[in-house]
């Protein structure tokens, strides 16, 4: 894919949907890190069911301790893995609080000696919550970038390093959101929405379905 009709697919994602972000309520770089750590496996409608509920009594790393494990488990029983989830958390929230003022750090490194945090999260936390121009590579944004011919690659690393290059630059602080948007609603797994797709004759898929 060249230069130019990558351009053209963003421009016109960004005519779709001018200001993109995630679909996880947040607040805070905090709120948003602990939805991040509730939402492996679970549908950010769960996350924000069991954020609503939690947030208003406990949205700060010492909250949450304060709420100690079994009442954090409370709150958040409704999501999947929430034992595990809340462990992590809780092991976050004392870090935060005990290396970072009760601060979430803006670093990349910081971020992945977080339980639970790998580069995924970082990425998205540096983006969303900082405005950092990095791209978090999830199964909708691997599926999206190779299906697309945006940025094909074997690996979410390498798809992300190749994004990083290709994406143009006053596209780049919101192409994560464009992208996984995108394949959560329109390029979706199983059978494409290619009939309704804003960028189907730009797309190099080869197996595009006519469904709307």
């Amino acid at each position: 894919m060249n230069a130019q009709k990558r351009y053209e697919i963003f421009a016109r994602l960004r005519e779709h949907n001018p200001e993109p972000t995630t679909e996880l309520d947040w607040t805070t770089p905090f709120e948003l890190l602990a939805a991040v750590l509730l939402s492996a496996q679970a549908t950010d409608v769960g996350v924000n069911k069991a954020t609503a509920r939690l947030y208003p009594v406990a949205n700060t790393p010492q909250a949450i301790l304060d709420l100690g494990l079994d009442g954090l488990k409370e709150h958040i029983r409704t999501i999947g893995l929430y034992n595990t989830k809340a462990e992590n958390l809780m092991k976050t929230c004392r870090i935060l609080v005990e290396q970072h003022g009760g601060e979430v750090p803006r670093t990349r490194a910081a971020l992945e000696a977080l339980p639970g945090v790998g580069r995924k999260t970082a990425n998205v936390i540096l983006n969303t919550a900082f405005g950092e121009p990095t791209i978090a590579v999830d199964t909708h944004i691997f599926r999206v970038a190779n299906r697309t011919g945006l940025a094909r690659g074997k690996n979410v690393v390498e798809v992300e390093q190749k994004l990083l290059r290709h994406v143009p630059k006053e596209f780049l602080k919101d192409a994560h959101h464009w992208l996984i948007l995108h394949g959560r609603y329109t390029c979706v797994a199983r059978r494409p929405r290619c009939g309704s797709c804003v960028i189907e004759d730009l797309c190099e898929y080869p197996d595009k379905v006519d469904i709307g």
